[in-house]
């Protein structure tokens, strides 16, 4: 409950969304067969979940809540699946209970329990697989195996990275105690989810061009990374020790560390490291940060001073108390469009103040036409100007632009021009036809006003005259 109140507070974000989320929000008003269309393309990893958006956009047209609800609900599951899972490895309601707030709390669950896209189902689903793997570790049965089995692959079509839980599952079952038979079902059940996944990859991987954009992981993220490997590694060598809960070290600690460490492996081919790519490790994370809490307040209990039973479950609830207390700085800045990376609904809302009916909009670069789509009715009465195919039609995200050529020679006879274009620093897209708007606007137009947004910037020019 403490979860899903969480995730309702503030579900809006002051009635604003960013660029990833208004790419669902508009592929999943678009028709079965143009969403179909599009995945031959571009973002086949997400096709399910688009299909999953659109079915509910189709009986709810609720806008912002209807877009989030899901991961909401989801991250809700999650807590709570991670609450069982601490209680079932240590018949301890502490564990249970500091384990499942420990998930709910995390910054990076806090900010995907309210996101329109699928980490936070993924997450929900790598928690429903991790819960049917400990019961199998009791008592493995075929059908369990397939339960477990059906819940990896469900995670994976999501996002096909939830498949790395297996890597991390595996481990689990090399250090535990089962015999040879269980081993080769847990072989058997991951080579068939790999097999089923295997068109999905095949797909993704001729789309790789779309994910260009990811770089290696600048030092504010090593930072985040190493750091809460060193956490985890702690709580897993803090449980292990007297042997307090090897279980939960056991089958936590991979989950926690080892999709992370395959993605940064991974980029010695090609990057591919994005933390919520992985979003669902945090279940393993979480696990031994409440799990070693509860543990930490089992010693605390044996001192003297709080023999009695009521000041033992006073320390559980100060530790869940201040545990909460600390994340709240973030709770609060994660519910604000400047959580986020760009504010789409501001800068559309710029376009309708700045620019007058018959002008031109451009884009530059083209990818932030997404800002466009979501809002068309503030670019009511505008041209956009470089804009070839439509992208319902052309079964692209953005749209299909014209030729650097053609693109020159309308820019020619426009007087004013919107310009919707990256923060200042940003590198600059080489193809030819943003070497042309560059071109062209740099030489033909002049500046009339400026408007930095959070993400982006919309620029008026004109040619002469007034602005």
């Amino acid at each position: 409950m403490f979860s899903l109140a969480l995730g309702l507070w503030g579900i809006t974000r002051a009635g604003t969304m960013w660029r990833d989320e208004s790419v669902t929000y508009q592929v999943s008003h678009r028709s079965l067969s143009e969403i179909y269309g599009l995945l031959q393309h571009a973002d086949i990893v997400h096709g399910l979940y688009y299909i999953f958006m659109h079915s509910l956009f189709s009986v709810w047209e609720g806008g912002l809540v209807a877009l989030r609800l899901p991961s909401v609900l989801a991250t809700s599951v999650t807590a709570g699946l991670v609450g069982v899972i601490a209680l079932k490895l240590t018949a301890r309601r502490s564990a249970g209970l500091l384990s499942g707030l420990a998930f709910a709390v995390i910054p990076e669950v806090q900010m995907y329990s309210q996101e329109g896209r699928s980490y936070a189902m993924v997450s929900a689903l790598v928690a429903v697989s991790t819960y049917f793997f400990l019961t199998l570790m009791v008592r493995p049965t075929k059908a369990r195996w397939l339960a477990y089995g059906l819940a990896i692959l469900a995670a994976s079509l999501l996002h096909e990275f939830a498949v790395l839980t297996l890597l991390a599952h595996g481990v689990t079952v090399y250090r535990s105690q089962l015999v040879g038979r269980a081993r080769r079902h847990f072989v058997i059940s991951a080579g068939g989810v790999l097999l089923a996944l295997l068109p999905l990859v095949l797909i993704s991987t001729s789309q790789s061009a779309q994910v260009s954009w990811i770089g290696n992981p600048k030092l504010r993220d090593w930072f985040e990374i190493v750091g809460a490997a060193l956490v985890a590694a702690w709580c897993a060598r803090y449980l292990s020790r007297a042997r307090r809960s090897v279980e939960v070290a056991r089958l936590a600690l991979p989950l926690a560390v080892l999709p992370t460490v395959a993605l940064l492996l991974a980029a010695v081919y090609d990057p591919m490291y994005v933390d919520r790519y992985v979003l669902y490790s945090n279940i393993g994370f979480a696990l031994l940060v409440g799990t070693s809490l509860a543990y930490l307040a089992d010693d605390a209990k044996s001192l003297q001073c709080v023999r009695h039973q009521k000041a033992r479950a006073c320390i559980v609830a100060l530790l869940a108390i201040a545990f909460t207390a600390a994340m709240l700085p973030v709770t609060l800045q994660m519910r604000t469009p400047e959580s986020r990376k760009d504010n789409v609904t501001a800068i559309a809302t710029e376009v309708d103040k700045m620019s007058h009916r018959g002008d031109a909009v451009l884009f530059a670069p083209a990818r932030r036409r997404e800002w466009m789509l979501s809002y068309p009715e503030h670019f009511k009465g505008l041209t956009d100007i470089a804009l070839k195919g439509q992208p319902r039609t052309s079964g692209t995200l953005e749209g299909v632009e014209r030729p650097a050529a053609d693109i020159r020679l309308r820019l020619a006879r426009a007087k004013r021009v919107v310009v919707l274009s990256d923060p200042k620093g940003q590198p600059l897209d080489t193809n030819a036809q943003e070497s042309a708007k560059r071109e062209i606007i740099e030489r033909d137009f002049t500046e009339c006003q400026r408007k930095e947004i959070k993400g982006g910037q919309v620029t008026l020019y004109v040619r002469s005259g007034p602005c």
